[in-house]
């Protein structure tokens, strides 16, 4: 049985290529995260100020 390099090239490309897009999109959310949290840091959610009742 032959190795068929074209079907391992086109699986290895479409997996680096997802590997790249999910780094990309973390990164976007990751500068969003940070955003929001620098955006008002004093101002507690109403879950977070439920939990300090405790």
């Amino acid at each position: 049985m032959e190795i068929n390099w074209i079907i391992i090239g086109i699986v290895a490309a479409s997996v680096l290529g997802l590997v790249l897009y999910l780094v990309k999109q973390n990164q976007k959310d990751k500068q969003k995260v940070t955003e929001h949290f620098n955006a008002n840091p004093t101002e507690l959610s109403e879950e977070e100020e439920l939990n300090n009742e405790r």
